[in-house]
């Protein structure tokens, strides 16, 4: 009986508010997300705008999404799996993450200095296929695509070119 009345009290509004509260902290269990991504499912699942930025501002005071701290896990990811920073400057953006407090977590987190590193060792074991071919012109032109595909500067692939040749 109690039940039935809290029912009659809630407004569809109200519900709609709380379902979406709901799925929103449901999405955000399995990994971080950023605003826009957030925004983007729960549209799919078919809420209103309005109920849709009530609770970003709700999940953004409780600190359950940060632009800036998806941006900081995403790169440490994306550096992990071997890619350089414009791949992960391009993907960045797709997840509408982009300003200066990104570039300055991209500068943090992925100084010049590792990028050579990380596109080195990419670069080490991917060499026995490259190996493959027999024409040297061939083997670095597909080195400097594989590298290029990856995000890597043209300076650092060409650094690395230089010091395959020797």
């Amino acid at each position: 009986m109690k039940e039935d009345r809290r029912q009659k009290d809630e407004t569809p509004a109200k519900a709609s508010h709380q379902q979406a509260m709901n799925t929103a902290v449901r999405i955000l269990t399995h990994r971080d997300h950023s605003k826009y991504e957030l925004q983007q499912k729960l549209q799919q699942r078919g809420f209103g705008s309005k109920v849709i930025s009530t609770v970003i501002v709700e999940c953004e005071r409780f600190n359950y999404i940060n632009d800036q701290r998806t941006a900081d896990v995403y790169i440490k990811q994306l550096k992990r799996k071997g890619f350089g920073k414009r791949y992960i400057r391009m993907a960045l953006r797709k997840k509408r993450l982009s300003g200066s407090a990104i570039e300055n977590i991209l500068q943090e987190n992925y100084p010049e200095a590792d990028e050579l590193e990380n596109a080195g060792r990419l670069l080490e074991k991917k060499m026995k296929t490259f190996e493959r071919e027999a024409d040297l012109k061939k083997r670095k032109d597909r080195i400097y695509r594989f590298l290029y595909s990856r995000g890597f500067k043209t300076e650092i692939i060409a650094g690395l070119m230089r010091n395959l040749v020797k």
